[in-house]
């Protein structure tokens, strides 16, 4: 390449800020990741509704923590559907849950928009393979998409979690 020519940067199109896993996966904590470009919702969610509709069909509900995003109406109208969306004090602030109106639902991992190209495609492709049950902190924390935010302490409650649904618990000392 020429020295005087200008370097194309490649902007990852919104197919390829979006991954699902394969179909027969195990659940575990996400269904995929999202990458958005932003934290704005209300300007995300049109194109993560196009993208999702095949696999859900039409988009009529987002679930979010209203900690990770800006928000500024509970409701838009897109491509003449409404679409609620819900700010959940509780949920994780790591994820969004979108209904699909075959009353398919999904639950993404939300990679932060200001991440490392790098690290979200890791983010993308951890979160998205089959069988996947990491929980979303420690992908996000894995994957180095995380650098400069604290790592939620969820990491103990997710073994709490795993425990009270029946993990190693009082076995494991059992066998000592």
């Amino acid at each position: 390449m020429p020295l005087n020519s200008p370097v194309e940067s490649r902007v990852p199109t919104v197919v390829e800020r979006l991954r699902l896993k394969p179909a027969n996966s195990e659940s575990g904590f996400v269904d995929g990741a999202w990458w958005p470009r932003s934290r704005d919702l209300v300007a995300e969610v049109p194109e993560l509704a196009t993208v999702l509709a095949a696999w859900i069909g039409p988009v009529w509900r987002v679930a979010f923590s209203p900690a990770g995003w800006t928000v500024t109406v509970s409701e838009l109208i897109y491509q003449g559907r409404l679409i609620r969306l819900e700010g959940i004090s509780s949920q994780n602030i790591h994820l969004v849950h979108a209904t699909g109106g075959t009353m398919r639902r999904v639950t993404l991992l939300v990679v932060p928009p200001h991440a490392d190209p790098a690290a979200a495609e890791r983010a993308l492709t951890a979160a998205s393979g089959q069988n996947n049950v990491t929980s979303p902190a420690l992908l996000l924390d894995e994957s180095g998409a995380l650098v400069g935010q604290a790592v939620s302490a969820s990491r103990d409650s997710d073994v709490s979690r795993w425990e009270s649904e029946g993990g190693l618990g009082g076995k494991a000392s059992a066998r000592e």
